[in-house]
C-alpha cells in the first residue's frame, strides 16, 4: 500500500493504553485491546502520505469480529444477569450521587398536603459544533507539541502524557481556536492519535474528523429517565420532594461521574424545599460516551421540575409564575444541601421581571384562542433555573499572569480557552479594569501550557467568575506593585505610557522608567501571578454541605403556537431573564442567552442523536436562523460578593430553563404534558390522541 506507512494498535501505545477527563475513573482506551464497547470505537490508525489516506477504505482493514449480545438501554446494562462493561463496576453502575434533607418521607404521608408526580426521558444530543474535531503533532526533541481544538489543555496535556509514558512537562499542548464546544471538546478526540503518531515515527502528523466520525465517536448529552414527587400545602408553599434519575453514561465514564453528582443537587430548582431526597446514577451501555454538554445533566432534571411545578401550581389553582415566586429561594433560606447562600441570589427578581409579558401574553394568546376557528392553538409557559459555578465540591483553581513590558504594554497570561463565549475579552477587561490601565494597552498571551498558567477547562460556567476573579486578583497586584516602586498611595493614579509610567499620587507625579527594572525570566520589568480558587466544602454523606461559591439564576417565559393537526409547534416570542451578578460585557452576555436558549429550543423540539443512524447533520436536526423566536433578554445584576466585581457565569444557564418553558407552554396550549424530550410532531400527535381517547366518555 504506498503511501501508507504505518498502521498503529493498541500494542504500541508507549505508556498506558488509557485515559479519562476524571484520573480516579480513567477507563478508555486509546485503541480497543480485545472488545469494542461501542460503535465509533478506535481499533487501530492507519498512519500515511494525505493522498494514500484519503483513498484508504477502513471496510478492507483486516479485523475479525464476532458480534456479542449489545446493553443498548439502562434497564438492560442494570439486569441482574447483565454482563459488566468493565469488571470493577458491579450492575454496570459508573457512580451515584444523593441529596437528602429532611424527612421527605414523613411529609408525603401527610393527609393535608398536594402532592404531583411524573415520569420524564431525554435521549442523546449531539454537540454539532461547526468545525468538527482537529489537530497536529509534532515531535521536538524529547518532547511532543500537539496543536488542537479543545476546552482543556492542561488536561489533554496530562493524559497525553500518560499515554506516551513522558513527564507531562515534555508535552505542550496548544489550543487552536475552536469552532464551537459546547462540552464536547472537553476530551480527548484526535489528541492520542496525533500525538502517538508523530512521537513514534518523528514526522508531523495532522488528523481531522469527518462529520460523520465525528458524530459516531464523541461524547454527547446523558439520555435521563427520571420519576418525580412534589408535594405542597394547600396555601402553596413547597413541602417536599423526590427526585431519582438514571442517567445512560455510555461505554465510558466521561463526565458521568459529574453529572451524578451535580444533578441531585439542582434537581430541586432553585426553590425553598425543607424536605428533600434525590438520588442520581450513572450507568454503562454499550452506546457512545455520554460526556459534558452545557449544563451536566440540569437541563434534563429541569425538564421533569419545572413541569411539576406548573401541574402543582394548576392542582392548587394558583397562577404559574406567581407560584415560583412565592417559593423562591432567597439570600438567607438554605437550599437543598443546606448551604445559605447570602447576597447574590437574584432569581426572585428574574421572575418578577417576566411579570409584564407574562400578563400581557395571557390576555394576547387568550383572544387568539377564542377566535381560532382552525387547528392553530397559542399558548405560554415559564420555568425557573440555577446553576452552581464551577466544579461540585472541588478545587477548581484558574491562575493568571500579569507581566509589565519594557515598552510599557501589559501582557496577560490567560490559559483560559476562548469556545465563543468571549473570555478573552472579558478576562482582559476584568484585568486592565482592576490595573487601572486602558483596555488597549493589554496584550493577550494566548492558552499554551508552555507560556500560559493552568487556568482549569472551559465549561461549567466557571471561567468569567474563577478565571476572571484571578484576572482582578493580578490586576490588582500589579498596581500594587507599581504603586510601591512609587511610593505611592493606594488613590495614585498610574498613565501608562511609552516606556514608562507616570503615576500621580496627589500634587506628587514620579515617573518610573521601564528601561531601568532588571528584566524577569520571562523578560518582564515587573510582574505578578495571581490565583483564585472558589469556596467550597465537601458534600457529607446526605449530599450537605456548600458545592459550589456561586450560583447564577434565571427564568424563561415562552409563547408558542401549536398546529393540532400536524403536531408542529413553532416557538414565537421567548422572554429571559437572567441573575448575571455584573455584566462585565452585556453584548457577550446577550450573545450567550441567545445561542444558549436556541440550543434549549432544539433540545425540546427537534435534536435527538440516536446511536447508528443520523450521524450527519442532514438527518440530526438543529435549529436555524428561521427557528429563531423573537426574544427579549433582561439582566439582572445582583452582585456576588465572591466573583469579580460582583459577576457569575452565564454560559449554561440560558439554555436550562428553555425547554421546560416551551413544554409548559404546550400543555397550557392543548393539556398536553410533554414526557419524553424532543416533543416531535409525532409524538405530539400520538400524545393528543391519547390525550383525545383519555377524554371520551
Amino acid at each position: 500500500h504506498p503511501g501508507r506507512q504505518r498502521v498503529l494498535t493498541a500494542a504500541d501505545v508507549p505508556g498506558e493504553n488509557c485515559y479519562g477527563v476524571i484520573p480516579a475513573f480513567a477507563d478508555q482506551p486509546v485503541f480497543a485491546v480485545d472488545a469494542v464497547r461501542f460503535r465509533g470505537e478506535a481499533v487501530a490508525a492507519v498512519v500515511g502520505e494525505p493522498e494514500a489516506v484519503a483513498v484508504f477504505d477502513p471496510a478492507t482493514f483486516p479485523v475479525v469480529w464476532r458480534e456479542m449480545p449489545a446493553l443498548t438501554s439502562v434497564e438492560a446494562a442494570r439486569a441482574d444477569q447483565a454482563a459488566r462493561l468493565h469488571d470493577a463496576r458491579p450492575g454496570n453502575l459508573l457512580t451515584e450521587g444523593v441529596v437528602r434533607r429532611g424527612d421527605a418521607d414523613a411529609v408525603f404521608a401527610r393527609e393535608d398536603v398536594v402532592a404531583v408526580e411524573g415520569a420524564f426521558e431525554t435521549g442523546f444530543v449531539e454537540h454539532a459544533y461547526i468545525e468538527p474535531e482537529a489537530g497536529f503533532a509534532r515531535r521536538v526533541g524529547e518532547r511532543i507539541e500537539v496543536q488542537a481544538c479543545t476546552q482543556s489543555p492542561y488536561m489533554d496535556r496530562d493524559d497525553i502524557a500518560r499515554i506516551l509514558g513522558i513527564a507531562p512537562e515534555a508535552v505542550r499542548i496548544i489550543p487552536s481556536a475552536v469552532g464551537g464546544g459546547f462540552g464536547g471538546k472537553l476530551d480527548l478526540s484526535v489528541q492520542p492519535f496525533v500525538a502517538m503518531a508523530a512521537w513514534l515515527m518523528n514526522r508531523p502528523v495532522r488528523m481531522v474528523y469527518t462529520r460523520r466520525e465525528s458524530m459516531q465517536a464523541t461524547t454527547k448529552r446523558h439520555p435521563a429517565r427520571m420519576r418525580a414527587q412534589v408535594v405542597a400545602t394547600p396555601d402553596g408553599a413547597l413541602a417536599a420532594m423526590r427526585f431519582e434519575g438514571d442517567f445512560n453514561t455510555g461505554a465510558y465514564a466521561s463526565w458521568g461521574p459529574t453529572v451524578a453528582n451535580r444533578v441531585p443537587v439542582h434537581a430541586s430548582g432553585p426553590y425553598v424545599m425543607p424536605h428533600y431526597e434525590a438520588r442520581a446514577r450513572a450507568v454503562h451501555t454499550h452506546l457512545v460516551p455520554a460526556g459534558a454538554f452545557r449544563g451536566f445533566g440540569v437541563p434534563q432534571a429541569a425538564i421533569a421540575q419545572e413541569q411539576l411545578f406548573d401541574e402543582l401550581a394548576l392542582k392548587l389553582g394558583l397562577d404559574r409564575l406567581e407560584f415560583r415566586i412565592a417559593n423562591a429561594l432567597s439570600a438567607g433560606t438554605p437550599t437543598v444541601t443546606g448551604q445559605v447562600l447570602g447576597a447574590g441570589v437574584g432569581f426572585r427578581a428574574c421572575l418578577e421581571a417576566l411579570r409584564p409579558r407574562w400578563r400581557a401574553a395571557r390576555v394576547e394568546i387568550d383572544a387568539f384562542n377564542m377566535a381560532a376557528t382552525g387547528p392553530l392553538r397559542r399558548g405560554m409557559g415559564c420555568a425557573g433555573m440555577w446553576y452552581g459555578c464551577g466544579n461540585t465540591s472541588l478545587s477548581n483553581p484558574s491562575t493568571i499572569r500579569l507581566g509589565l513590558k519594557p515598552s510599557g504594554r501589559i501582557a496577560l497570561h490567560q490559559g483560559a480557552v476562548d469556545i465563543g463565549q468571549g473570555s478573552n475579552t472579558v478576562i482582559a477587561q476584568i484585568a486592565a479594569q482592576a490595573l487601572g490601565a486602558p483596555l488597549d494597552m493589554i496584550d493577550l498571551v494566548s492558552a499554551d501550557t508552555d507560556l500560559t498558567p493552568d487556568c482549569g477547562k472551559t465549561s461549567a460556567s466557571r471561567q468569567t467568575f474563577v478565571t476572571g476573579k484571578a484576572a482582578e486578583r493580578a490586576g490588582l497586584a500589579l498596581r500594587a506593585e507599581i504603586l510601591r516602586c512609587a511610593n505611592a498611595g493606594p488613590e495614585a493614579r498610574i498613565v501608562f505610557a511609552a516606556g514608562a509610567l507616570v503615576v500621580r499620587d496627589g500634587e506628587r507625579e514620579q515617573t518610573l522608567r521601564l528601561a531601568e527594572f532588571e528584566p524577569d525570566a520571562h523578560g518582564y520589568a515587573l510582574a505578578v501571578e495571581e490565583t483564585f480558587d472558589p469556596p467550597t466544602s465537601p458534600l457529607d454523606a446526605d449530599g450537605q454541605g456548600e458545592p459550589y461559591a456561586v450560583y447564577g439564576f434565571g427564568a424563561h417565559l415562552a409563547e408558542i403556537e401549536i398546529d393540532l393537526e400536524l403536531g408542529t409547534v413553532k416557538v414565537l416570542r421567548l422572554t429571559t431573564a437572567h441573575d448575571v451578578g455584573k455584566a462585565i460585557n452585556p453584548t457577550l452576555v446577550e450573545g450567550q442567552i441567545e445561542g444558549g436558549a436556541l440550543q434549549g429550543l432544539g433540545l425540546a423540539l427537534m435534536e435527538e442523536f440516536i446511536p447508528g443512524k443520523g450521524e450527519n447533520l442532514h438527518d440530526y436536526l438543529i435549529p436555524t436562523i428561521g427557528d429563531r423566536p423573537r426574544m427579549q433578554h433582561i439582566l439582572i445584576e445582583d452582585a456576588s460578593p465572591v466573583g469579580p466585581y460582583g459577576a457569575k457565569g452565564i454560559g449554561e444557564q440560558a439554555l436550562i430553563p428553555t425547554a421546560p418553558a416551551i413544554f409548559n407552554a404546550i400543555h397550557d396550549a392543548c393539556g398536553l404534558r410533554v414526557t419524553r424530550a424532543p416533543a416531535t410532531p409525532d409524538r405530539i400527535r400520538a400524545g393528543l390522541k391519547a390525550l383525545a381517547e383519555a377524554r371520551r366518555p
